[in-house]
């Protein structure tokens, strides 16, 4: 029987029809009306009617940006939208006769990899999502552990820094502001204001686009500019540290790294590895996890978001 994910972003409502495998039968997309939740309900609904068509559908899971309870039918507090204690779920159901879950776009997005990508075969993983921020997932016992109120793995908000770089989420120092792609255009931006050598090709590529974007950056690493390698190695220095500490805590089998810094491939792992052999308690006397990239590019949250509807509404995954 199929499931239907839908992955609510800042700019975009991606949706798809997906069978038990994870394959993808079929797929849209439509604008995200930001500001307007009734129009957002609206075109969730409708794109989950324009994809059911004449299947059998068993439920549909919604994945956004934020603390979702663990009732999985409430936005706690929605990122992109600024909502608060928002009834999603009822406010979808309403207009469907197909049962709704709600759920974090990174968890979505681990249980993809988990189920279908690089974590199959595993019980215990950690997935880091590496974008605007740094969004996290976390499988125990082959289990999405959501917490007491339904909002753990905010990996990105583990304080690394004392008093650090201010983030987001009103605190300083956390790991999304060392280690998030945001992080590294900022760096990169700082690098080619210094003056320093090293920067003077990042600085060339903004002479030429008028300005230094994470497609300049990621030229840059493609040429292995040393500069903007050495601006990788420093972030993926900060995660390395993280996932040392995380091992202690959870002791995962696997981490993948997913997002669009992970695009940088093994530039990204090997100085990861590196720093997570070199920080991790006890080192040289436990199991060491492997670390690796996602598979899932851009399809992770609504193949996860509709196979934790499955999982929720239907028979239990063994």
């Amino acid at each position: 029987m199929y499931a239907i994910g839908i992955d609510i972003g800042g700019t975009k409502v991606a949706g798809a029809l997906v069978d038990e495998n994870g394959a993808i039968i079929r797929e849209a997309r439509v604008a995200t009306p930001v500001s307007d939740p009734a129009a957002l309900v609206t075109s969730v609904v409708d794109l989950v009617t324009q994809l059911r068509g004449e299947h059998e559908v068993l439920g549909v899971g919604v994945a956004m940006a934020g603390f979702i309870d663990h009732q999985q039918a409430n936005v706690i507090y929605g990122t992109n939208f600024g909502w608060k204690n928002f009834p999603l779920k009822s406010e979808i159901e309403a207009k469907l006769d197909i049962p709704v879950i709600i759920e974090n776009d990174a968890n979505a997005a681990g249980w993809a990899e988990f189920r279908f990508g690089a974590g199959q075969g595993h019980q215990h993983m950690v997935m880091l999502t590496l974008g605007t921020g740094v969004g996290g997932a976390i499988i125990v016992d082959g289990k999405m552990l959501r917490g007491g109120f339904g909002v753990a793995g905010e990996l990105g908000h583990m304080r690394v820094v004392p008093e650090g770089i201010p983030c987001g989420c009103g605190q300083r120092g956390c790991i999304e502001s060392y280690a998030s792609g945001t992080a590294l255009l900022r760096t990169a931006n700082e690098l080619v204001d210094s003056g320093d050598p090293a920067g003077k090709r990042l600085s060339e590529l903004k002479a030429a686009a008028g300005q230094l974007t994470g497609a300049e950056v990621y030229q840059a690493l493609v040429e292995r500019d040393p500069g903007a390698v050495q601006l990788l190695r420093n972030l993926a220095s900060w995660l390395g540290q993280a996932i040392a500490s995380l091992s202690a805590i959870l002791d995962p089998e696997i981490v993948v790294i997913g997002g669009g810094v992970s695009q940088a491939g093994e530039l990204l792992l090997e100085p990861i590895r590196e720093a997570y052999r070199k920080y991790a308690p006890a080192g040289g006397f436990r199991p060491e996890l492997a670390i690796v990239t996602a598979e899932f590019v851009n399809d992770a949250g609504v193949v996860g978001a509709a196979d934790l509807a499955r999982v929720s509404l239907g028979p239990k995954v063994n």
